[in-house]
């Protein structure tokens, strides 16, 4: 439909961005102080990828084929420190999925956390004004216009711009977060349903019209956060309870789900239908044990000062004993 300008991955990347801007300004809204907002932010990021990375390194020699010994690989060592530090994101060890169609990178989702991570310390800016609404609103709607307008009309130019730790996806990306965050500060979810419908309706009409027309750019940053927002919103019987049943496995798939693709094409070099289906299901395991295993028993200790205080109950009955 869209000539090849653009793909489901393409606008699924933006979409998820929304949706964070969305649900991270909502925390900033809920914390009691900086320190609380972080605090939820390293929970919700760190302990899952801390074992996805460790996993990653032990299961390793797995699908190594190269000629230095693994654990004597330098690449090996930098691995889990590099990627941990979100700004130095190690894709490679050289010896492993080097004759994938995908060559050499192991986790290749892993490229969006720095620019996520960013965005979180953006928006801890507006943790001193977050009660101020008109301001917040007035403020959000200038940074998201000027993001939007150097996303459109200057996408050329912003393309050549060299950051010393990021690039230009910083804009590229950051329109649809400040979109996700200006709709959360607009209390998007407080419409009626019939409105967020006809929102939907009409927003997906004018996406999809634009789709194969020049000006779909314009049309993405004006519509598909207000699309994938509203359609998020709107109850769909059977999905809109699922997680009750299974947990969140939004994170586990997106940090499992590249590194199964790339063991998957090593073993069995499945055609791209077989690669999708299997993929998914063994994601979703690994997802669905994440939740379960690391991720839900992490944010029981979003709440700062239960966790100090278990802390220092633990420490106490420690010297008692």
């Amino acid at each position: 439909m869209s000539h090849g300008q653009y793909s489901f991955s393409w606008i699924a990347v933006r979409g998820f961005f929304v949706i964070s801007g969305y649900l991270i300004f909502q925390s900033l809204q809920r914390s009691k102080n900086l320190l609380d907002y972080y605090w939820k932010r390293v929970l919700r990021l760190y302990p899952a990828l801390i074992v996805v990375l460790t996993l990653t390194i032990v299961l390793g020699p797995l699908v190594y084929v190269g000629d230095i010994p693994y654990w004597k690989n330098e690449a090996v060592k930098t691995y889990f420190t590099n990627n941990l530090g979100l700004y130095r994101i190690q894709y490679a060890i050289p010896g492993i999925f080097e004759h994938n169609p995908h060559a050499f990178a192991i986790n290749g989702s892993l490229w969006t956390i720095a620019f996520e991570f960013t965005m979180y310390i953006a928006v801890s800016l507006f943790f001193f004004i977050k009660n101020k609404r008109t301001l917040l609103i007035s403020i959000l709607a200038v940074i998201y216009l000027i993001l939007a307008k150097l996303d459109t009309v200057n996408f050329e130019e912003i393309q050549k711009w060299n950051y010393p730790i990021l690039d230009w996806y910083l804009i590229e990306l950051g329109v649809y977060f400040a979109a996700g965050s200006l709709l959360a500060v607009l209390n998007l979810e407080r419409l009626p349903l019939a409105y967020l419908n006809g929102i939907l309706i009409v927003s997906l009409g004018v996406f999809i019209y634009m789709t194969s027309r020049p000006g779909f750019l314009y049309a993405s940053v004006s519509m598909l956060p207000l699309i994938v927002l509203c359609a998020s919103l709107s109850p769909v019987k059977g999905l809109s309870t699922i997680t009750k049943y299974i947990g969140d496995l939004s994170y586990g798939l997106y940090i499992y789900g590249f590194p199964v693709q790339q063991t998957l094409v090593y073993f069995f070099r499945p055609d791209a239908n077989t690669l999708i289906i299997s993929s998914i299901l063994v994601t979703a395991v690994f997802a669905y044990m994440s939740w379960h295993l690391i991720e839900k028993p992490a944010l029981k200790l979003k709440n700062l000062n239960k966790f100090w205080n278990v802390k220092k109950g633990v420490e106490t009955v420690s010297e008692k004993s």
